[in-house]
């Protein structure tokens, strides 16, 4: 729902504001193109920020459009009569010149609102896909680029520098071109943010230009969370209890309330729920799945987990995945717990020729480059040609924005590992979810699934 009064521009852009921001910002929340073009002189312009709301020009060249009229939004103003086509066009202009200058996609004002969670919060639907494919493209591209790297021309001689950088993600296609449409030569910095900056600027001018930005908003610290990486995990203390695997630090690793989605997986994975699948879950966690997949009588069923707590875990007496369940099944091996990390494992199965018809992927404390280094490197030699891959999409889960940019780079590339690329969505009960510390969340440190809805991933090997 709009605030009104937060979404004033005497709100959001204050008196202490530098004024070279200000005029960017102010330019970009009258839709003034041309001001905007005139202003977007060095690097750097498009992502100002006030130093007080965190306003960049993104959100305030949404914002300044309002809420959408009730009637293409439910949660609309009732007293908006309808819009101007011709300002939100000029909004759809400046918002889409800001991106191509390297205005931060994800960037967070005072309310921890970036400016697609400002277009969806609107009803802005076509400035919130604006958003979605500016974070598609500069996640791509950092992807490929990894930092930093030089772009050379066709003759291999280095670029010389351009102005404005683009990206076209097409069919899974990615091509980096300047503003006349040729292929750019330039030294390109892309940032984890989604920032796209152009190098070949003076040193000295690269300072002026930190210096005219300050002073910049800086994010409440209660905001910025500490990331969890797969080493610190796996050296972590593990408590099971009441629904949940925390580690010590109070992060979820799995909960109970993950269930209905893991049952709609296995239907999703085993559609007929015929008996003999080959079956393999990398990440045990509490087991939910595994005992879902269990109940289908498999012929082969390998579970992959690396955590020395979860393991003593899988091997105490109540466990139904002990020795005496390897032990059950139909041929030596057939029933496995696999102990190790994946990327080491899953390269010893592929050398044992092992074929999988369901493979379902949910880790913890890994970064997306794991998962997509999943997609690329083990999925072809691992699931049949007629098998079905899922994982637990939570990538970006505590931000809709963030969910549906890694839900279209996913796509990408598992399309681009060969794979024919389906959505399931499932409908997530929020009722218990909703607050951080209560209901399902209490003795948990984050909140790490805000969504109603979860877009279930499910591939089929392209034969074709």
């Amino acid at each position: 729902m709009s605030d009104p009064d937060h979404d004033t521009i005497s709100s959001r852009i204050s008196p202490s504001c530098p004024p070279d921001n200000q005029r960017v910002l102010t330019a970009a929340w009258a839709h003034d193109l041309a001001a905007v073009k005139k202003l977007l002189d060095t690097p750097g312009k498009a992502s100002v920020q006030d130093p007080i709301t965190g306003e960049t020009p993104l959100h305030a060249a949404i914002r300044s459009c309002g809420p959408a009229p009730s009637e293409e939004n439910g949660d609309g103003d009732d007293n908006n009569e309808g819009d101007d086509p011709a300002d939100l066009e000029a909004a759809k202009k400046v918002v889409y010149e800001l991106l191509l200058w390297g205005g931060i996609w994800n960037d967070v004002d005072d309310r921890n609102e970036t400016p697609g969670c400002v277009a969806y919060r609107l009803g802005r639907k076509e400035l919130y896909n604006l958003c979605v494919e500016a974070g598609v493209r500069a996640e791509m591209l950092f992807g490929v680029m990894e930092g930093y790297e030089e772009l050379e021309s066709m003759d291999g001689e280095e670029g010389e520098d351009i102005e404005v950088i683009d990206m076209d993600v097409d069919d899974g296609e990615m091509v980096v071109v300047g503003e006349d449409g040729e292929d750019a030569p330039a030294l390109v910095n892309v940032k984890p943010s989604g920032q796209n900056k152009v190098e070949g600027e003076e040193e000295d001018e690269e300072e002026e230009s930190k210096e005219e930005e300050e002073p910049r908003f800086q994010p409440p610290n209660d905001d910025i969370e500490a990331d969890v990486t797969s080493e610190a995990y796996l050296r972590s203390k593990l408590t099971y209890s009441d629904g949940k695997l925390v580690d010590d630090d109070g992060n979820g690793v799995m909960m109970a309330w993950e269930t209905d989605i893991m049952r709609q997986s296995v239907d999703a994975l085993l559609p007929n729920k015929e008996p003999g699948k080959r079956i393999l879950n990398i990440g045990f966690g509490m087991g939910i799945i595994d005992t879902m997949f269990a109940e289908t009588k498999p012929s082969t069923h390998h579970i992959i987990e690396a955590h020395p707590e979860v393991l003593e875990h899988i091997s105490s007496s109540g466990s139904k995945f002990g020795s005496a369940w390897e032990e059950s099944g139909p041929a030596p091996g057939a029933f496995k717990v696999q102990t190790g990390k994946w990327q080491e494992v899953c390269q010893r199965l592929i050398g044992e020729g092992q074929i999988y018809d369901a493979i379902y992927f949910d880790t913890f404390g890994e970064d997306y480059s794991q998962l997509r280094k999943f997609f690329t490197d083990f999925i072809p030699g691992l699931l049949d040609g007629e098998g079905r891959f899922g994982f637990f999409n939570g990538l970006g889960a505590d931000r809709l924005i963030c969910y549906d940019v890694y839900t279209k780079v996913a796509e990408l590339h598992l399309t681009d590992a060969g794979l024919d690329v389906d959505w399931n969505v499932i409908d997530v009960d929020m009722s218990h979810l909703a607050e951080a510390g209560k209901g399902e969340w209490e003795g948990v440190k984050r909140r790490y699934w805000t969504l109603d809805k979860q877009k279930q991933c499910f591939w089929l090997r392209d034969n074709c």
